[in-house]
């Protein structure tokens, strides 16, 4: 069954590489082919509920906002009140590799599975053993590879359009949406650490698909778990083909075709091309090599980006104060934009969960694979992500657009018509540092490349989930990725968002559902861990 799933999804893909032998017109001829299924897809994921005036909002959204309020008060406001401690957690002040006696030992959740021999919760009988600290990243590695995949072009191009959508004020919602953000993430990342699965040879399998799945089980709802597993495994795999790839190969290909002075369709091919074969190159060495490679990546990409940005809002200072007052102007009036100050709420929360992915789920794949013997501690590093993401790294973006258009200059708001994506980012830099565009471009392909290879092993984690653990499925999986880089790169914008955001909102619902029934066993986690530190079992030398 699994093989005939394979020759059809491969037959499937052949029209797609025919397109690549065409030269001319290949992206009118890739978006032709793509953009009906996308805009499908997208209307089904943000069915709105209307709420008055002419006015919706999509379902989807309600439940990303009630989700990571629930959040941020049921842990007691962690996004403030665990910061220093995930501060420390990182740096090495508390080794959570060390044992305490809430550590989890022999007996505990975090067990070997492998075979086909599985008892009721699907754990496989045969290679059952202790996990305790295994894992394949340490504490700093999982985190840069999932800001990897966070820290991206959704900083740069995601902001852009929602400010070009929403206006000004949209930056405050997205800044909002980041804080609340950090309590979702906390719930998901723990849960990932302690639902997850060690094969034999040390290899790490976790994620949503495994908490749902099992955590639902010790709760008496198996049948659910199942299906949201299943669901979510789906959705996944697509949104490692779209947000995580196509909209990032896109949106590098325009960049780099506005750098050479090109729109053609053939230019954004080729590109496509060079920059699947560098990911292939990488991600054949799987969540080890990527790791590796994102921290290397990471803090160089953010500290060019955030250091030019800094210089610009430094370079026009007097511009802060008004640019600040469109912001808070912006956000509570909505003047001049399309749904008035509800378009403005719901473009900075849906591109602030783009971005940072904070109740979506997909970090804790990256974040499962973690060496530690508390789930908890993961979870607190993991709270950082959408703090640096969003209310760092998406503000300063913001800022930039909102300072150099100060006056009109080159955006109207409330418009998706004319600059959008990365080249609205773009030009505002060039506005203020002439030429830097060239050194954009770079970081945009860096961000583009670092968030593609760490989306490549969500989905590919989704993909063994869900046709198992051979090598004929993992390459499958991995020449499939690596051909939607291409299409991304040949495709037009408006297509891409659409089908990106809705594989990734998609899996929004499985996801807060679960995270909500599981609150009690994050609570248990946390509760352990804070008590180990307390009682110094996890003091490391300062």
């Amino acid at each position: 069954m699994k093989k005939l799933l394979f020759i059809l999804i491969s037959a499937m893909l052949m029209p797609f590489m025919s397109f690549a032998q065409q030269a001319k017109g290949l992206d009118e001829t890739i978006n032709e082919a793509f953009a009906p299924v996308a805009n499908a897809v997208a209307s089904a994921v943000f069915f709105a509920i209307p709420i008055g005036n002419g006015l919706s909002v999509p379902i989807v959204l309600i439940v990303l906002i009630l989700g990571a309020l629930y959040f941020t008060v049921y842990f007691g406001f962690p996004n403030f009140t665990k910061f220093k401690l995930a501060i420390d957690v990182v740096r090495g002040k508390y080794d959570s590799t060390k044992s305490g006696p809430n550590a989890m030992s022999s007996g505990g959740d975090n067990i070997v599975l492998d075979d086909n021999i599985a008892d009721d919760r699907g754990d496989i009988l045969d290679t059952i053993r202790v996990e305790g600290a295994d894992g394949e990243v340490t504490p700093f590695q999982a985190l840069t590879a999932a800001l990897s995949a966070t820290v991206g072009l959704g900083n740069i191009a995601g902001v852009a359009i929602a400010i070009a959508i929403g206006g000004p004020g949209a930056t405050l919602w997205m800044i909002l949406a980041g804080f609340l953000g950090m309590a979702s993430k906390f719930t998901e990342c723990t849960l990932g650490v302690k639902y997850r699965e060690i094969g034999p040879d040390g290899t790490v399998y976790g994620g949503p698909m495994y908490y749902l799945k099992k955590g639902l089980a010790e709760r008496g709802m198996a049948g659910l778990g199942k299906v949201f597993a299943v669901f979510y495994a789906i959705m996944l795999v697509g949104g490692s083909f779209g947000g995580g790839n196509m909209f990032q190969s896109n949106q590098a290909a325009a960049q780099f075709k506005s750098l050479i002075g090109t729109d053609s369709g053939a230019a954004g091919f080729l590109f496509g091309l060079v920059v699947a074969g560098l990911v292939g190159i990488v991600i054949i060495g799987g969540i080890k090599r990527i790791g590796a490679v994102a921290e290397k990546i990471v803090p160089f990409m953010v500290a060019i980006y955030f250091g030019a940005a800094l210089v610009i809002i430094l370079m026009n200072a007097s511009a802060v104060p008004a640019a600040i007052g469109q912001i808070l102007g912006g956000a509570f009036t909505g003047a001049g934009i399309t749904g008035g100050v509800v378009g403005v709420l719901i473009q900075g929360f849906r591109r602030a969960a783009f971005s940072n992915e904070a109740g979506v789920g997909s970090a804790s794949v990256a974040h499962s694979a973690v060496k530690t013997k508390y789930p908890a501690s993961e979870g607190i590093v993991a709270l950082l992500e959408p703090f640096i993401d969003t209310v760092v790294v998406c503000t300063m973006t913001a800022l930039v657009i909102i300072i150099t258009n100060i006056n009109g200059e080159f955006l109207v708001y409330g418009s998706a018509d004319g600059l959008n994506g990365v080249n609205l980012t773009s030009t505002a830099f060039d506005s203020a540092i002439p030429g830097f565009s060239v050194v954009l471009t770079i970081a945009v392909i860096m961000f583009a490349f670092s968030t593609m290879l760490s989306w490549s092993y969500y989905g590919l984690q989704a993909w063994k989930y869900l046709f198992g653990r051979g090598k004929t499925a993992d390459t499958l999986y991995k020449v499939m990725f690596c051909v939607f880089i291409v299409i991304g790169a040949a495709a037009s914008l408006g297509a891409v968002v659409d089908f990106s955001d809705a594989m990734v909102f998609a899996m929004i619902f499985p996801n807060i559902i679960g995270l909500i029934i599981l609150a009690p066993v994050v609570k248990e986690e946390m509760t352990k861990y804070i008590s180990d530190i307390k009682g110094g079992y996890l003091n490391a030398d300062e």
